[in-house]
């Protein structure tokens, strides 16, 4: 049973932008924070972007602050990371999971719900 679906990825040159958009399937969805992680080869997962249940917050890893911004709209069930400025060193699978009231968005092992990746491509 699904319960994140992303959809969005792609090959970009470098500079250019992608939208990553994300599903969810459970019930509830304003109770859970929203992270986007990627994963490079060879490299382990790591936090991109967060937004926090309540909407009031997001957080952005250092290397994208200021280049992608992440979004949420409750009353689709659904998060959104606008990526701009893309490098090659963005080139990873690009995860969205779910974290039911929870506020360290930094920390995968916090996360409840998963969805299988989608990659993004960034040639140079």
């Amino acid at each position: 049973q699904v319960k994140l679906q992303e959809s969005g990825g792609g090959l970009v040159q470098a500079g250019g932008s992608l939208t990553l958009s994300c599903a969810a399937s459970f019930p509830n969805f304003n109770r859970y924070s929203m992270g986007w992680f990627r994963q490079a080869p060879g490299k382990e997962r790591e936090f991109v972007a967060g937004v926090l249940w309540t909407g009031t917050t997001t957080d952005y890893a250092d290397s994208v602050r200021g280049r992608f911004t992440i979004s949420r709209n409750n009353a689709r069930s659904a998060v959104s990371l606008q990526m701009n400025n893309l490098k090659p060193d963005d080139t990873g699978v690009y995860f969205c999971a779910a974290d039911h009231l929870g506020n360290r968005l930094h920390s995968p092992f916090e996360y409840d719900y998963w969805g299988q990746g989608i990659q993004v491509t960034v040639s140079s």
